[in-house]
């Protein structure tokens, strides 16, 4: 099967939705998949930053690692999410940290006699360390014994509007589908690409080491036309590694994929997983549920204060975002300079004055600390994130220094690294509670933990290339409400 031709212009998404065979109806495909894989089977989701969660609820989640750590979560929970925030780091640490997480889930696997799949969870607009962190997931399953056949290629996050079709990933603007390759996110400095078309991705993000034309596809012909037996059957073609696209523009392609996919694990084979969000919450069987109403988000902690909301991002859709949310009545904004933060000579004074507002206006009102949108320039892709971690570095000692006796009522973080170093290093976890999501199937809520300075608190993960315009200005008035 040859590769198509990669595409270069938007089309309408309406045409190109209603181009697609008949869905499959498939009732209770859920319920199958829970069935097949309860009580033992465990599905370890190693999270590139923590926006992966926005698709399911009730799932732990952890930023530490240790074999107490994984085996505590392992032993509660069918899904468990491990947050590395390895999206920001260089490749080798990558790949140290995917190998360590791997071998001890391995290891405890065997111990508890679990039956184990690990999905790499990464970007849907296919930013991130591929393949090298599925390549070390891998190194570590076969090191403990098993023979990796197949590295499943998911990327799709439907309520998001990312398809894939003819194996094409497909990014919603409006109401048009726009090829991967053709968006902003695309020329990311760390993690750019040229190939929309995911076979052709492969064979550019591995140098050509796998060739377009050898990796294999399940189409969406197969998958509505030939159901779990047709997915099985191609999955059977899978060996050493050897890629296979998923292609999915509905929750109905995903299960019926899932299903396939179950079968083809019976019968022995070993698959990776380097997904999206959407996948996860099919493969871990995970019913949809309805966005988080207010009692759901104080539950454990009163809603009376204002809320906190850092804009660490520079993505073009968080910029529209703010612009929205700036207009909000009530709020207070003050912009932390970037260039003040990467200089020694400035820094501290910027941190300090930036606190001083918080402290100064949350008792009255929500307030928005957000970093300036000029981008500091970076010859290189270690030079661009080492920006990043610069500047997410002041976001965190800022919370870190929050009078925890504040009235802080929520927190939203915009943002992936953002989200990631303030949930793990500002508020100090190592595993909380995905509550569920502030809209259908994305934004995620945690429950910060008892044992944080803001025990019981709604941190919201937003990250920062979902939404339209006026989304981050909506969930701040919903929890403000």
């Amino acid at each position: 099967m040859t590769a198509a031709a990669d595409p270069v212009d938007a089309v309408p998404a309406a045409e190109l939705l209603a181009a697609q065979p008949p869905l499959p109806e498939r009732p209770g495909a859920l319920a199958e998949i829970r069935a097949r894989i309860e009580p033992r089977g465990r599905l370890l989701v190693i999270d590139d930053d923590p926006t992966g969660t926005q698709s399911v609820h009730g799932v732990p989640v952890l930023t530490a690692w240790s074999r107490e750590d994984l085996a505590g979560a392992m032993a509660d929970a069918g899904t468990v999410f491990v947050l590395t925030n390895s999206r920001s780091q260089p490749e080798r640490e990558a790949i140290a940290v995917n190998t360590e997480i791997t071998e001890r889930a391995a290891a405890i696997a065997a111990d508890e006699g679990f039956g184990l799949a690990v999905a790499s969870r990464s970007d849907s607009t296919m930013r991130g360390h591929f393949p090298q962190e599925p390549d070390a997931v891998a190194d570590a399953l076969e090191a403990a014994g098993h023979t990796v056949d197949g590295m499943l290629l998911c990327p799709c996050f439907l309520e998001a509007g990312r398809f894939t079709i003819d194996d094409v990933q497909w990014v919603a603007q409006d109401d048009q589908l726009v090829p991967s390759a053709r968006t902003t996110y695309a020329g990311d400095r760390s993690f750019g690409y040229s190939a929309s078309n995911l076979r052709r991705w492969v064979e550019e993000k591995t140098r050509g080491a796998v060739r377009a034309d050898d990796v294999l596809s399940l189409g969406l012909e197969d998958i509505r036309g030939g159901g779990p037996e047709r997915v099985r059957e191609i999955l059977a073609g899978a060996a050493a590694r050897r890629p296979v696209v998923v292609n999915a523009t509905e929750y109905a392609d995903l299960e019926v994929v899932v299903l396939g996919l179950l079968e083809a694990e019976a019968a022995g084979q070993t698959f990776v997983y380097r997904c999206g969000p959407s996948f996860v919450r099919v493969r871990g069987g995970i019913e949809p549920a309805p966005p988080l109403s207010a009692d759901a988000l104080y539950a454990r902690r009163s809603g009376d204060g204002h809320g906190l909301v850092l804009v660490g991002s520079h993505v073009e859709t968080t910029t529209r975002q703010l612009e929205h949310a700036l207009e909000l009545d009530g709020v207070h904004a003050r912009e932390l300079s970037v260039a003040a933060l990467l200089d020694a000579g400035t820094r501290e004074q910027e941190i300090a004055a930036a606190l001083e507002e918080i402290e100064r206006h949350l008792p009255e009102r929500e307030v928005i600390l957000y970093t300036s949108r000029e981008l500091a320039r970076a010859e290189g892709s270690d030079e661009a994130l080492d920006v990043g971690r610069s500047v997410s570095d002041a976001l965190v000692e800022l919370v870190q220094r929050l009078d925890p006796g504040l009235p802080l009522a929520f927190c939203v973080a915009k943002g992936g690294i953002t989200s990631s170093d303030i949930g793990t290093r500002g508020f100090g976890v190592r595993r909380a509670e995905v509550a569920g999501q502030m809209l259908p199937g994305t934004i995620s809520v945690w429950i910060l933990p008892e044992d944080s300075a803001f025990p019981g608190l709604p941190y919201v993960i937003f990250p920062g290339n979902v939404g339209e315009a006026g989304t981050l200005a909506e969930v701040i008035e919903r929890l403000a409400t």
